[in-house]
């Protein structure tokens, strides 16, 4: 039986900048309705996937694209870690999906053109300058879409549930979680430098067991506007009490850890840096995340 080929992009792939974080940039793939790469986002305009094949393996996918960090992990090793350690701990139904697929040559050079080109007219965000895609990755993910914008009926709630559980090197005194802790030493520095403090809800209130304190931490959680609705969502939830028992299991963490780049505590930190999204069908009242 032979092994089956990987998916390539066709050389001719339109994309729209979606978002991007500190080490990937996500595209959403549209038609040639607008000009390749630099379409604005409209969250009214329905935008076509492009049409190649296999189709079926495109349809309510997002592209995401690594870009060049000091941690240089590539896509293949990354795939590997995820379906070797991370697909086993959850129901398929509970992950976003991620396949690799081959790019076509030029793409991430336009992409890097364009990234120059969003700096120079402000639609790209200040903190995000300077970081540019792998010129050595031969691959992107595809990604299960959880955006919204073919569903006009749902909206989309989205959280980094972060430690849900306080850090094991903690001191028995302590009074803060430790991303609570976190937080408030950066707000500390932010306010000696004259900065913007953060606000979030604490991690601790999002497993716990009394419904108040999860309804106290959707005040903090942006795009469902029926912050009661989410809470009931998030109370006693399936996927984050299974969150919550995977990172007391894995706990290689905290100040006198393993070093954060061992392969020892990849695992560990990978199941408290996630991201939940939960997407609620405004009509039915069912979700997806």
């Amino acid at each position: 039986m032979t092994k089956p080929s990987l998916l390539e992009l066709p050389p001719g792939v339109q994309l729209v900048y979606l978002a991007e974080g500190g080490a990937n940039v996500v595209y959403r793939f549209v038609s040639a309705v607008k000009s390749p790469l630099t379409a604005k986002r409209d969250p009214r305009k329905r935008l076509s996937p492009v049409a190649f094949e296999p189709a079926e393996r495109i349809t309510g996918k997002l592209l995401r694209l690594r870009k060049d960090t000091a941690a240089n992990v590539s896509y293949k090793e990354i795939v590997e870690n995820f379906n070797t350690t991370v697909r086993p701990l959850f129901k398929a139904d509970e992950l976003v999906d991620q396949t690799l697929i081959r790019l076509p040559e030029g793409l991430v050079h336009r992409c890097n053109e364009q990234l120059l080109l969003a700096e120079s007219t402000g639609d790209r965000p200040q903190k995000r300058h300077g970081g540019y895609l792998s010129l050595t990755e031969p691959f992107g993910l595809l990604v299960t879409d959880m955006t919204t914008f073919d569903d006009p009926g749902s909206t989309l709630a989205e959280l980094k549930p972060k430690w849900l559980i306080q850090s094991p090197t903690a001191p028995a005194t302590a009074h803060r979680c430790r991303t609570c802790a976190l937080r408030d030493m950066k707000n500390y520095e932010a306010r000696s430098l004259g900065q913007k403090e953060q606000r979030s809800f604490c991690p601790l209130d999002l497993v716990s067991e009394t419904f108040e304190d999860v309804l106290r931490a959707t005040s903090f959680i942006k795009g469902c506007g029926d912050r009661i609705r989410l809470a009931h969502i998030l109370f006693r939830n399936n996927t984050l009490q299974k969150l919550l028992s995977h990172q007391k299991a894995y706990c290689k963490v905290g100040l006198r850890g393993p070093p954060i780049q061992s392969t020892e505590t990849s695992l560990d930190m990978t199941l408290r840096d996630c991201t939940l999204y939960i997407k609620v069908r405004i009509s039915s009242g069912t979700f997806s995340k």
